[in-house]
């Protein structure tokens, strides 16, 4: 870094050093007692003082009750709303310099007063040229890039100092939250992410009726500058306690429900960030997401879990929701004391009796248990929990009978059997194969490296190696029986191919080789 660079970070930091001082901010993380001038919104006014950069680390935060606990996670809600507007004139050298052209030869009409203001960028209404069609222009406020980094920069130095020398803050691994941020910043920065998480999106639910999404011009899309179709309708709010011709509530809060469950558990990418003012309902009665900055990604053993915890959380077992729990990683064994037992029992034992349709808000319960007991969350976790509490506030609004809870039963229950169709289990068969061949072919390699080190005084071992390499093959042929027992096991429910009676011929001769390796080896063992 040059010598004027150092300067300004220098001064940078002092900066924040300075407001969070102001703010009494270090009363967050002390180990000693509270400062008694801190106030809620202390958090809030601060990452507004300090720019884009904190604005969304504040933003980050405010789906984080479980860090920042639910009062300060509440008010920082509130940054949504309270960003400056950047004056039109700088805007349109950013989209002109982006498209490479006058902003006249692309757009027919061009509303200079932005639609929104975030703290990255701003939103305009405007028509093509080429097509007449009425769109929505993000542009990238001028110069955000140079802003956030030398910040993000700043955040993890922060984030290591306070890590290295505030125990309490060790529970939180600033460290590693300092680089998710990062990642998370810089693809939003880069607004071509947002192109393909829409093109994503789109392919998704293009056999959903009910949801729309809205379409791209990727021809006048770059890094900077997204033109996508505009919506002609009404921002879910605009809905609630009101009855709007051909729009139908009810519907409309199913639809909301359905279509994040499918994103959640079937899809396995999904909106990150589905609060009202990015919900919007078209006047032909389907369901709009916008805004796909913020998405979240959660691989199939995810998914079949947390459809399994979502079971287990409305059966009422405490016991095996806690064991669910541990075997997701989403507690530790240390967390699992019995305050935090005792806790989930009586949540549970809240429930005892109450029909589905009053259980709405037992997920919120369960988050609430664990934030409690100071437990910090899976980021994937807290963002589902999120945005099922999200859906379910505004489907409560939109539909006084509504009911969350058993569409979302449906939904896991569907998924956990998904996990047991001949088609998943052949796939996650043939996985298992590919690892224990992966195993078979490493194994020799593997010992004969270990025997050299042992032969050479490199590794210390109190044992006896003669017949090793006698035990080495034995080894490898338990291996390979094994492998052919669930190879021969997923042909014969695969169902497929020439049969011996009435099963699969593959199948039928796996087990004979099976049986007749097992025999083998113990015929040898015996022996031995």
């Amino acid at each position: 870094m040059a010598k004027e660079e150092k300067k300004v970070a220098r001064k940078r930091f002092d900066e924040i050093m300075g407001v969070a001082k102001r703010h009494h901010l270090a009363s967050l993380l002390k180990d000693n007692k509270d400062d008694e001038n801190f106030e809620v919104s202390d958090l809030r006014y601060a990452m507004e003082e300090l720019g884009p950069a904190f604005i969304k680390l504040g933003q980050l935060l405010a789906t984080r009750p479980d860090m920042v606990g639910n009062e300060i996670a509440d008010d920082l809600k509130l940054l949504r709303d309270n960003t400056p507007v950047t004056p039109f004139d700088q805007m349109r050298e950013v989209i002109e310099g982006e498209l490479g052209r006058p902003l006249e030869e692309v757009y027919s009409e061009f509303n200079e007063e932005p639609l929104g203001s975030a703290s990255i960028g701003q939103v305009y209404k405007a028509t093509l040229k080429d097509n007449g069609m009425e769109v929505a222009v993000k542009v990238q406020k001028p110069g955000i890039y140079d802003v956030i980094v030398p910040d993000v920069k700043i955040l993890n130095r922060l984030a290591g100092t306070v890590n290295k020398h505030i125990s309490k803050s060790r529970t939180y691994n600033l460290p590693a939250m300092a680089k998710e941020f990062e990642r998370s910043i810089f693809k939003e920065l880069n607004y071509m992410e947002e192109v393909k998480n829409i093109n994503k999106i789109t392919n998704n639910f293009k056999e959903v009726d009910y949801i729309k999404i809205p379409e791209v011009y990727p021809e006048h899309c770059t890094s900077k500058v997204i033109t996508m179709e505009l919506i002609d309708g009404y921002e879910l709010p605009e809905l609630y306690g009101k009855e709007i011709e051909g729009i139908n509530n009810t519907e409309i809060a199913q639809y909301g429900t359905q279509s994040y469950l499918k994103q959640v558990l079937i899809d396995g990418f999904f909106h990150a960030d589905p609060h009202p003012g990015n919900l919007f309902v078209t006047r032909d009665n389907r369901l709009c997401y916008i805004d796909f900055g913020m998405m979240g990604v959660v691989n199939d053993n995810f998914r079949a879990n947390f459809a399994q915890l979502i079971l287990l959380l409305l059966d009422g077992n405490s016991h095996h929701l806690i064991n669910q729990l541990l075997y997701m990683k989403i507690i530790t064994p240390e967390q699992n004391t019995d305050e935090f037992k005792e806790d989930v029992d009586d949540l549970l034992n809240s429930y005892i009796g109450v029909d589905m349709d009053q259980m709405d808000g037992i997920f919120d319960d369960l988050m609430n248990v664990m934030i409690n007991h100071n437990i910090i969350l899976p980021r994937e976790f807290v963002m589902i929990g999120r945005g099922i509490i999200l859906i379910e506030e505004a489907g409560d609004k939109l539909d006084p009978h509504f009911n969350l809870t058993a569409e979302l039963e449906k939904f896991a229950k569907d998924m956990v059997k998904s996990k047991f169709e001949p088609g998943n289990i052949v796939g996650g068969g043939f996985n298992y194969i590919v690892e224990i061949e992966h195993l078979l072919k490493d194994l020799p390699d593997r010992l004969n490296s270990t025997l050299n080190k042992v032969e050479k005084g490199e590794l210390e071992l109190n044992m006896n190696h003669t017949g090793l390499d006698d035990l080495k093959n034995q080894l490898s042929i338990s291996i390979i029986v094994a492998a052919l027992l669930v190879g021969s096991s997923i042909a014969i429910l695969a169902d497929k191919g020439p049969k011996v009676w009435d099963i699969s011929a593959i199948g039928f001769i796996g087990f004979v080789f099976s049986a007749v390796l097992g025999a083998y080896l113990v015929i040898k063992y015996i022996r031995s």
